[in-house]
C-alpha cells in the first residue's frame, strides 16, 4: 500500500494504517531524535511524542513536502523542546556584530574522515554550535528552515553554521594531525 494511501487511512483514525506508518518510520525518527539527545529513552521519548503530534496533525499535511520530511521536521522540534526542557539554552547572537557570512568557506576534509567521525567531533562542539551544524550538514536543511527550526534568524543561522564549521574543521585538523594549524 502507498503512504498516501496509509496517510488518508490514518486521517479517519484507522488504527492499522496509523501501525503501519509508525512501523515504517519509527527507526529513522529514532535515529533523528537520538542524534540531538544522545539518550535512547529521551530519544524514544521523542519519537512517540512526534508521532503523536504527527496524527493528531495529519490534517495539516498537505503533501508539499514527503511524509518523512514532514514527520522529521516534527521529531527535531520536539528533541529540540526537550533539550530546552533541560536548560540547554541555545545562545542567542547579537546581528548588529556579526556581519554577512559566506556559505562557501571553500574547505575539504581528507578522505580518511568518515561521516561517523565527523558526527562524533560535532556532538562535542559547543550546543551553539552543534544544534545549526547538524541540521545543515547531517539533516540537510537550508538556513530559513533552520531559522524557524531553532527560532533564531537566518543571519543568525548562517553565522552559527558558519563559526560551527571553522569549528568543526579546526577539531578534525587537531585530531588528524595533532595541531590545529
Amino acid at each position: 500500500m502507498l503512504v498516501t494511501e496509509i496517510i488518508e487511512k490514518c486521517k479517519t483514525n484507522d488504527r492499522k494504517a496509523q501501525l503501519q506508518l509508525y512501523n515504517k518510520y519509527c527507526d529513522g525518527m529514532y535515529h533523528v531524535a537520538f542524534r540531538f539527545l544522545k539518550n535512547s529513552f529521551e530519544a524514544e521519548e521523542a519519537m512517540h511524542e512526534g508521532f503523536i503530534n504527527a496524527f493528531a496533525k495529519l490534517h495539516q499535511f498537505t503533501g508539499e513536502v514527503t511524509f518523512g520530511a514532514w514527520l522529521k521536521r516534527i521529531v527535531i522540534n520536539k528533541s529540540l523542546d526537550m533539550i530546552k526542557a533541560k536548560k540547554a539554552v541555545i545562545i542567542p547572537l547579537n546581528e548588529e556584530v556579526m556581519g554577512k557570512v559566506d556559505d562557501d568557506d571553500g574547505w575539504d576534509i581528507g578522505d580518511d574522515v568518515t561521516i561517523e567521525h565527523v558526527k562524533n567531533v560535532i556532538s562535542e562542539l559547543p550546543e551553539k554550535y552543534k544544534f545549526p551544524l547538524m541540521l545543515f550538514l547531517i539533516e540537510g536543511y537550508d538556513h530559513q528552515e533552520i531559522s524557524e527550526i531553532l527560532q533564531i534568524t537566518e543571519v543568525a543561522s548562517r553565522t552559527l553554521v558558519h563559526r560551527g564549521k571553522k569549528k568543526l574543521q579546526q577539531q578534525l585538523k587537531t585530531l588528524n594531525y595533532g595541531t590545529g594549524y
